[in-house]
């Protein structure tokens, strides 16, 4: 079923027809990539699943080898211990990575990594909660994301994933947080701009976890940050530099097509071309490779989040221009290597 125009407040809209305005051959075709974080979802009038994700692999040209799913409240069970509905998310996405695997779709392994959601506020009882989602997962699941997006503007913030501030310093969000790298489960983190600076002293108290933030660190470029690019990139840079210097933090590069961000393609008469994306999102990418270096750095699609800003195959290209001069070693890092080190894809079913 194809991805139908939806437009709540917290996202852009998806127009099919305006996407189909702009159409460019994939760079580099053959340069296998690892998709290191897409969603799947059906929700009232936007339903994103198999079908949708690949048709947007196969009308791009890119050669997309593996993707990781990133939790986003879809399939939780409707009854049952609160705590462990969200585990119905991961029985859902491991029957997908199922289909996907037999072949008949495909060579890509869809949702070959698996990230779900628990409520890290449960502290040691999370435990129960994390056992559950490794016998869902079928080999595949790897960790957990608790979004921890917070700002005083409230225009901001997804109702749906709302949170009180300073939630990474809490005593009891820690003692679940302590329970994820005995299980060798990672971290996603997403987060705003703003925030980083809490990510890094959980870092550093929690050296043994894997962490990985998303979004090259939710860059914030509306309301009360509108028109402050240069000040906040200043101060985004400060932070991601410091985040840097813990060698369990990884970051994706993407993520930068949302609503928040402010950068306005949506705006356009015409979709934007990889060109464009590629001179606006250039500083953010450069910095947080030369911080984090390649074997930290992972290229991430956020479809279908992201689709309301540019196509699937624009947003690769982008990226293939963005690493263009990068050696071939740096290039498969980038767009392979390091989520599959990172996800432990080569560890799955």
């Amino acid at each position: 079923m194809a991805t139908a125009p939806h437009a709540p407040v917290n996202y852009l809209a998806v127009r099919p027809e305006w996407l189909a305005r702009r159409s460019e051959p994939a760079l580099e075709p053959e340069l296998p990539i690892v998709d290191a974080h897409h969603h799947l979802w059906d929700r009232p009038g936007w339903r994103y699943l198999l079908d949708d994700l690949l048709a947007d692999i196969r009308e791009s040209g890119h050669n997309i080898a593996a993707t990781v799913f990133m939790q986003c409240l879809a399939m939780h069970r409707a009854d049952g211990p609160e705590a462990l509905r969200p585990d119905g998310e991961t029985e859902f996405v491991n029957g997908v990575a199922a289909m996907a695997a037999s072949g008949i779709y495909g060579s890509a392994r869809i949702c070959a990594g698996i990230v779900g959601r628990a409520d890290l506020r449960l502290g040691a009882a999370v435990e129960e909660v994390l056992a559950a989602h490794i016998r869902a997962g079928g080999g595949r699941f790897r960790g957990i994301r608790y979004i921890t997006t917070w700002d005083a503007d409230q225009t901001l913030l997804n109702p749906l994933s709302a949170v009180p501030p300073g939630l990474l310093a809490d005593a009891t969000f820690r003692a679940g947080f302590a329970r994820l790298a005995p299980l060798d489960l990672s971290f996603d983190a997403w987060l705003f701009h703003t925030q980083i600076d809490e990510l890094t002293e959980l870092a550093r108290a929690f050296q043994e976890t894997r962490i990985c933030l998303n979004h090259v660190g939710g860059v914030l470029g509306i309301g009360a940050y509108a028109g402050q690019r240069e000040d906040i990139f200043a101060r985004w840079s400060r932070s991601i530099r410091t985040l840097a210097g813990c060698p369990n933090v990884f970051v994706k590069l993407g993520g930068l097509g949302m609503r928040i961000n402010g950068f306005g393609f949506e705006k356009s008469a015409d979709p934007p071309s990889s060109e464009t994306l590629a001179a606006a999102w250039r500083p953010y990418v450069e910095t947080c490779i030369d911080a984090f270096g390649v074997e930290r750095c992972l290229f991430e699609s956020n479809f279908p989040v992201d689709k309301g800003s540019y196509s699937y195959g624009a947003g690769w290209n982008a990226f293939k221009r963005l690493a263009h001069g990068a050696s071939g070693a740096e290039k498969t890092a980038l767009f392979s290597a390091t989520a599959t080190r990172f996800y432990r894809l080569d560890d799955g079913p």
